[in-house]
């Protein structure tokens, strides 16, 4: 099957944290919905190489599906990266960029009377981020789910605002955040880690962990799930990034 390339205009770009950007992307020139699955990603080609392995970029969708074309995608800014450089320093509202998708496997649990444990670091919140407003926002009955996020810093923490409310409003939904460089009431202080071997050390075969950020915390979350609390492999689901 060929690959379908889109291309989308830069509608709002958000700052979600000193070092991280929401880009909102409008689809251009489809008479039918952009449609994709929670959790899915996109692939933007930009122009900052002649090689393809050097222009492609792969970013999660931060939004749930609409009929509005809109796809979000939350980004941090690598140093020494010159895909997010030309992000950050060459894009503005109105600028177009090619992309190709959706893809990827790593998507809203298809069973939601099982206990659901999301965890993440950094811009992973993402995929998580759209299959829970997807979730809420069609209120599709759910068990429980709780998402543990860790940053460094309270400034970079990612749609607190938005988990917050909907763990206010909704009794089934949790929301933790690890900061692993300054401690600050009513946040635990250390990594991710902590969290979920403190509260879900005792195995039980109806609970399913979504794991997402860089590979050494999956690692480390995959050799903490399955040794210490001998959960099995298929209970486990996880996407790196980075």
């Amino acid at each position: 099957m060929p690959t379908h390339w889109y291309t989308g205009t830069v509608s709002r770009i958000l700052v979600l944290s000193p070092g991280t950007r929401q880009f909102d992307l409008m689809v251009m020139g489809e008479d039918r919905t952009f449609d994709f699955i929670p959790g899915q990603f996109i692939t933007l080609d930009l122009p900052v190489s002649d090689k393809r392995r050097d222009r492609w970029r792969s970013y999660s969708i931060a939004n749930e599906p609409n009929d509005k074309n809109l796809i979000e995608l939350c980004i941090v800014r690598s140093p020494e990266g010159p895909g997010t450089r030309y992000l950050f320093e060459e894009i503005k509202t109105g600028s177009e960029i090619t992309f190709k998708g959706p893809d990827g496997g790593f998507i809203i649990p298809g069973d939601l009377t099982k206990e659901i444990v999301m965890i993440c670091t950094g811009t992973g919140v993402a995929p998580f981020r759209s299959m829970i407003r997807h979730i809420m926002q069609n209120n599709m009955p759910f068990r429980s789910i709780h998402l543990i996020f860790g940053t460094r810093r309270q400034e970079d923490i990612l749609y607190r605002e938005e988990f917050e409310q909907y763990a206010k409003e909704n009794p089934c939904f949790r929301y933790s955040v690890a900061l692993s460089r300054e401690e600050v009431k009513g946040f635990h202080h250390g990594y991710v880690h902590g969290i979920y071997m403190e509260e879900y050390s005792k195995n039980t075969p109806d609970r399913y962990f979504y794991i997402c950020g860089w590979s050494k915390m999956i690692d480390e979350a995959i050799e903490n799930l399955i040794l210490k609390s001998k959960y099995d492999k298929t209970q486990i689901r996880y996407e790196l990034y980075g």
